[in-house]
């Protein structure tokens, strides 16, 4: 029987999710939406999503990529009224089903070679911080964090540019058994909004090929240090540096996965192999903040 590759294209509000990964007696991203699939698709044994960042508790997506396998039949078997097959109609059952705070935004038969996870190129991060005394916009409070006072933003932008490379983020990452905490970090900045929904915030942009256990919201953290003036700009550097362990991690609430990024279709099996490959000797560690 013919197996298809369904790519899917989500975004939640993590507030009321202990996290994307399933775990017995909580309420997960990953355990809503693959109750949901399985319904829609009815598969009795229901299904297995793989996805791009395993987000921790409290974390919000904007743009989380996962796939499932599924028959061919059971896509087939979905056909609506107006004449919309497949894809199209599970997007619109999913939405029927799924609460409020999770959203599947597309699905799409994926190109040969596609994988959420090892396929990926890059996964983007924002940290969203109000820093006066005025309360976040209440429509957008649950993705920002809150602090009464000024932080000095060229501080923090000075503690994040010695950061960005190839580097071991021991000092940012909680530690797994023989998971490596070697990493790219392409991106990490700090900038003030002039406009939009974000006006007047001052926001961090996190970028990497992957990233390890709360690698991103340690590294906010240090900066956030930085900009109350509790340590120097060279603080992080030397953490970095030293490896040692840093306590101090950013609340969930602020941080928000923005988007994946893919190569081409032509690419998207070498891209799969080479990450496996370097992956080969460690623990799975998925990606997680």
């Amino acid at each position: 029987m013919t197996t298809l590759r369904l790519r899917l294209d989500l975004t939640y509000a993590g507030t009321g999710f202990a996290g994307w990964a399933r775990q017995p007696g909580l309420r997960t991203v990953q355990g809503e939406l693959e109750a949901a699939l399985a319904t829609v698709l009815r598969i009795e044994d229901g299904v297995r999503l793989t996805v791009a960042g395993r987000t921790d508790a409290g974390v919000h997506a904007r743009g989380q990529v996962a796939h499932l396998d599924v028959e061919e039949a059971s896509l087939a078997a979905l056909r609506s009224r107006d004449g919309a097959r497949g894809p199209q109609v599970l997007v619109r059952r999913l939405a029927g089903l799924l609460p409020e705070d999770l959203v599947v935004r597309s699905a799409v038969v994926a190109p040969e070679g596609f994988d959420a996870r090892f396929a990926a190129l890059r996964r983007s991060y924002a940290y969203r911080v109000r820093d006066d005394e005025v309360r976040p916009d209440p429509l957008t409070r649950a993705m920002v964090l809150w602090h009464r006072h000024p932080l000095d933003a060229e501080a923090m932008s000075q503690a994040a540019a010695p950061l960005v490379g190839l580097h071991d983020f021991a000092a940012f990452c909680r530690p797994r058994p023989g998971a490596t905490t070697i990493r790219t970090l392409e991106v990490f900045d700090w900038h003030r909004v002039d406009e939009g929904a974000d006006a007047g915030l001052l926001v961090a942009r996190v970028q990497a090929d992957a990233f390890c256990h709360s690698m991103v919201r340690s590294l906010v953290g240090a900066c956030l240090a930085v900009g109350r003036g509790r340590r120097d700009p060279g603080w992080p550097a030397q953490l970095l540096a030293d490896g040692k362990r840093l306590a101090t991690v950013a609340p969930a609430l602020g941080l928000t996965l923005e988007r994946v990024d893919y190569p081409p279709d032509t690419e998207l099996v070498r891209r799969a192999g080479q990450t496996r490959a370097r992956r080969a000797a460690v623990v799975p560690e998925g990606c997680c903040d």
